[in-house]
C-alpha cells in the first residue's frame, strides 16, 4: 500500500497507526523516512540488521536468520557501503551471488527475500513503513517495486505500506509497469464538510463547550478542510476563547495569529529551501490562483519559454513543493501556499 495526499492531511500519522496496529498483530516493524540526500539502503540496513538478530534470539538458534544476516552483509559489500560503526558479526563467508552483485535492483529483491524467509521461519512477517517515498531516487524506487514484486510472487511474509506526495503513483508506474496492479494507492485529502464539522466541534463539546455555527463555518471555509489547519485553526480558538459558545469574532482574531504562525513555522521553513528563480516561479504560480495550472500558462505569466523554465519545475517537484496532477498541469503540494507566496512577495512582478 502507498498512501499518497498533499503535505499536512494525515499522512504520517496514519503510517505511525499502521505500524501500531502491525505489531499488535505479530508483525515485526521497520520505520524509515526517506530523506532527499541519503541513500535507503542507508536508512534501511540498520533496520534490517537489528530485525535479523532479534529473529535469530527467537527460540534460539535460527540458520534462516543467520543466512539472512550474511545475505545483508553481502549486499553491503556489493554495493561497495559502510555505515558508520554498522558490523555484521557472521562468522560466514559472504553468500556468493546472494545479493551481492552491486546492481540494486537485482540485489534488493534477493536481501528482502532472505530477510522474509528468516521471518517465515519464525512463524512472524516483517511490515516496512517508509514515509516521504518521493525523496527516493527512480533506480531506489524500482529496485523497492521490484522487491515486493519478489515477495508478491513467492509468498512471503514481506509487506510494504509507503506515503508520500500525489505524484508517487505516476513515478511509480513510470519505473515498473506492474506497480500499478502491485500496492493500492489511497489518497488521503482535505475532510469533508460533516467530518470538518466534528473535528471540531466534538473535542470542544467533551469539555461542555461547543462553537456557534458562522464561527465553525468560518474555520471550515478558510482551512478548506486540511487536517493540519483544522488543528492549527482549533487550538488558536480555544487558547483565544473566553466562554461558550464561541463565536465569529473569536475565530476571526484567532486567523491573524494563526496565519502569522503558519507563516513563520510552517510556509517560511519550506520558502527559505529555494533559490531565487524558483521563488519566482511559485509566485508566478500563486498569482494565477490555487488550482493546477498549466505548465505553459505559469511560463507565460514569468515572461519565459516553457522549456526555459522547465527545469525550475523539475527540481520543484523534486523538492516536494509542487505535483504534476494530470500531464502539463502543475499545482502545490502545501495547501494555501499560494496566499503565503503572495504575502512573502507582494511586490512581484515578472522579471
Amino acid at each position: 500500500m502507498i498512501i499518497v495526499g498533499l503535505r499536512g492531511v494525515g499522512k504520517t500519522v496514519l503510517l505511525v497507526e499502521m505500524q501500531s496496529k502491525a505489531e499488535a498483530q505479530g508483525y515485526k516493524p521497520i520505520a524509515i523516512e526517506a530523506l532527499e540526500n541519503k541513500p535507503i539502503v542507508e536508512l534501511l540496513a540498520p533496520q534490517l540488521r537489528k530485525l535479523l538478530y532479534s529473529l535469530d534470539r527467537m527460540e534460539g538458534f535460527s540458520q534462516k536468520a543467520r543466512e539472512g544476516l550474511v545475505a545483508l552483509k553481502s549486499f553491503l559489500s556489493g554495493l561497495k557501503i559502510s555505515i558508520g560503526e554498522l558490523e555484521i558479526g557472521v562468522d560466514a563467508e559472504l553468500a556468493r551471488g546472494v545479493a551481492d552483485s552491486g546492481d540494486l535492483e537485482s540485489d534488493l529483491p534477493d536481501l528482502f527475500e532472505a530477510v522474509a524467509e528468516a521471518a517465515a521461519d519464525r512463524g512472524v512477517g516483517v511490515a516496512i513503513f517508509v514515509d516521504e517515498l518521493q525523496y527516493l531516487k527512480s533506480e531506489e524506487l524500482s529496485a523497492l517495486i521490484m522487491a515486493m514484486h519478489r515477495m508478491a510472487q513467492k509468498k512471503l511474509p514481506l509487506v510494504l505500506v509507503g506515503a508520500g506526495l500525489p505524484q508517487l503513483q505516476g513515478l511509480a508506474g513510470e519505473s515498473k509497469s506492474y506497480a500499478e496492479r502491485l500496492f493500492d494507492y489511497p489518497q488521503v485529502g482535505a475532510l469533508p464538510f460533516h467530518d470538518a464539522y466534528k473535528a471540531l466541534q466534538g473535542p470542544v463539546m467533551i469539555e461542555g463547550v461547543r462553537f456557534n455555527e458562522d464561527a465553525i463555518e468560518e474555520i471550515i471555509r478558510i482551512t478548506q478542510g486540511y487536517p493540519y489547519y483544522l488543528q492549527e485553526w482549533g487550538s488558536h480558538v480555544w487558547n483565544l476563547a473566553s466562554h461558550s459558545p464561541i463565536e465569529l469574532d473569536v475565530v476571526k482574531n484567532a486567523t491573524t495569529l494563526v496565519i502569522s504562525a503558519l507563516d513563520k513555522n510552517f510556509f517560511k521553513v519550506r520558502f527559505d529551501r529555494l533559490t531565487p528563480r524558483e521563488k519566482e516561479y511559485l509566485r508566478a504560480l500563486a498569482e494565477l490562483g490555487p488550482l493546477p495550472q498549466r505548465s505553459g500558462d505559469i511560463a507565460e505569466k514569468m515572461g519565459k519559454k516553457v522549456n526555459a523554465v522547465g527545469p525550475l519545475r523539475d527540481g520543484l517537484i523534486k523538492k516536494g513543493m509542487l505535483y504534476s496532477p494530470a500531464h502539463g498541469d502543475t499545482a502545490f503540494t502545501v495547501p494555501l501556499f499560494d496566499e503565503f507566496m503572495k504575502r512573502e512577495m507582494p511586490d512581484w512582478a515578472p522579471s
